[in-house]
């Protein structure tokens, strides 16, 4: 199985490097698992000035079974770039297609969120309005199928974990998740 997390300029490093890292820890189980940053450079620096080396080019994403965009201010002009989207070719029928925070305006300037609700950072609430997309303002997490949008960076635990839910079973994603949970965090103790 293959999951892509598409990069660009300008990307936010937490919505890239939490979802590299959850989705590693799924690979830990299942060798056959490739998680790859895609883009259209060779390297690509993120809001922090961090150069990022690309694994391939968002061509990958038509074959990937999870298709993962970032988020950032680099959405911004990338939404709107025909050149740019032009580029993916993806199936929501085949594929798990996802985004974190402004990761949603990409969504929808493909056309991927057109008739469904979607949520997004709260700086891209009315962008993502005035592309006509309905915005769920107060959820973290928002599912219609194969794809789904999240907002505010540790969505990305739901969000991941909904992936792995989805394509390698409740225990893989429960084990994930569970590593990465503050200690003793659902436990109550009563002293």
């Amino acid at each position: 199985m293959k999951i892509v997390i598409v990069v660009f300029d300008n990307f936010t490093d937490i919505d890239v490097f939490l979802p590299w890292d959850l989705f590693n820890r799924a690979r830990l189980r299942n060798k056959d698992l490739q998680v790859k940053f895609v883009g259209t450079k060779d390297v690509h620096v993120s809001a922090c000035g961090l150069e990022l080396k690309m694994h391939g080019r968002i061509e990958e994403c038509k074959v990937a079974e999870i298709v993962f965009f970032a988020s950032g201010a680099g959405t911004r002009k990338l939404y709107k770039d025909p050149d740019y989207l032009n580029q993916f070719h993806l199936d929501p029928q085949k594929q798990l297609i996802c985004s974190m925070c402004s990761g949603a305006l990409i969504l929808a300037g493909l056309g991927l969120l057109n008739g469904i609700s979607a949520t997004t950072y709260p700086t891209a609430f009315e962008e993502l309005k005035n592309m006509g997309v309905t915005v769920i303002e107060d959820n973290r997490l928002v599912v219609h199928d194969n794809i789904a949008t999240a907002a505010g960076c540790l969505a990305a635990i739901d969000l991941i974990g909904w992936c792995l839910s989805k394509t390698m079973g409740e225990k893989v994603k429960e084990e994930v998740i569970a590593s990465v949970l503050p200690v003793g965090q659902g436990q109550v103790c009563i002293y």
